[in-house]
């Protein structure tokens, strides 16, 4: 190989590395938190000074959808609406390993690590890896808010 192929091959190379790089940073960011869930649940990012400790609002009533729910990140809790008018507090964190739980449709919290399911009125496990239901959070709901307790 010549000392110009060599130059152009080892060019290439790192284009390739750079691409590979760049494509990576794009899928990560598109797999970031706050962007609406197909199926009635949202993560929520931290919003700064309303973080929901000490009886300041996490939510309203009205952005959690029925059969639904929301993640709150910072928080590490899912809120859920069951049943039209009841909420429900758990641990965002699946009990199997750690992750941090996302989808909420149709009665049902899933991780996205290993597909794990939770019944979002009670937290109990209906598929597995994970064998612990989600620990239940306090919550308050007066009138059209919803605070951690």
């Amino acid at each position: 190989m010549s000392a110009s192929q060599e130059i152009q091959a080892h060019v290439g190379r790192r284009a390739v590395v750079a691409a590979g790089a760049t494509g990576l940073a794009a899928v990560l960011t598109a797999c970031g938190g706050g962007a609406k869930e197909s199926g009635g649940s949202d993560t929520v990012e931290p919003a700064g000074e309303g973080d929901g400790a000490n009886g300041t609002p996490l939510a309203r009533t009205a952005d959690i959808p029925e059969g639904g729910g929301m993640v709150f990140a910072e928080e590490g809790v899912v809120v859920t609406q069951p049943k039209a008018g009841e909420f429900k507090a758990f641990s965002s964190k699946c009990t199997h390993q750690g992750c941090a739980v996302k989808g909420i449709a149709d009665g049902v919290i899933t991780c996205p690590c290993h597909n794990s399911t939770f019944d979002a009125a009670t937290g109990a496990v209906t598929g597995g890896p994970a064998t612990q239901p989600l620990p239940e959070k306090q919550i308050l709901v007066e009138g059209d808010s919803i605070t951690l307790a």
